[in-house]
């Protein structure tokens, strides 16, 4: 079974990631490997983010290993929050905090287009890095809807379905979702 370090502790990614990659694979985490340091993450765009990320800790601790960035992209407001997504609302700010400042700047538009994009790549000892697009469209709600799913998950209906990521079974994310898309991409270019 293949070994492959996922560049997170987040629980929710890493058990996306693990269904994805199945028995084929054993997907591990940061601290898996005893990586306990925030990774670089200083890129202006999610695909220098994702490869800063992988390219460290496959230098750093010797490990074949992926790492995505995800960036929610509005139209209205320019592509906004784009590579910022995280700490929309502030450096110390929460999901929840980003979530009421899309909502307050999109309040009163009608145009509410969006796209959620993550980047994966894929670092290898000895090979070139190689990068992994998913993608998925949608608009974004004027107020939060369902329970489920994390981070901008309330307010991004997916245009695909008609319901936000926060309403659907994890299943359903996952095949609609743009990390589960090039984590599929990822795992299918390892066969």
């Amino acid at each position: 079974m293949m070994k492959l370090v996922f560049a997170t502790n987040n629980a929710h990614k890493l058990e996306e990631a693990r269904r994805i990659a199945g028995s084929e694979y054993e997907i591990l985490s940061l601290a898996d490997i005893g990586c306990h340091e925030e990774l670089p993450e200083t890129g202006d765009t999610i695909e220098a983010n994702s490869l800063q990320k992988a390219s460290y800790l496959s230098e750093k601790y010797g490990v074949d290993c992926f790492s995505d960035d995800t960036g929610l992209f509005v139209e209205a407001l320019n592509g906004r929050p784009g590579v910022y997504s995280a700490r929309y609302a502030g450096p110390d700010c929460d999901p929840e905090q980003n979530i009421d400042k899309l909502l307050e700047e999109l309040s009163g538009r009608t145009d509410r287009d969006a796209a959620f994009r993550t980047v994966v790549t894929l670092c290898r000892l000895g090979q070139e890095p190689v990068a992994f697009e998913g993608r998925v469209e949608g608009e974004i709600a004027d107020q939060r809807r369902g329970n489920g799913g994390f981070g901008y998950d309330p307010v991004f209906i997916c245009k695909e379905n008609g319901i936000s990521f926060a309403e659907m079974e994890a299943e359903e994310k996952n095949a609609l979702s743009h990390r589960g898309r090039a984590l599929r991409k990822l795992f299918n270019f390892l066969k």
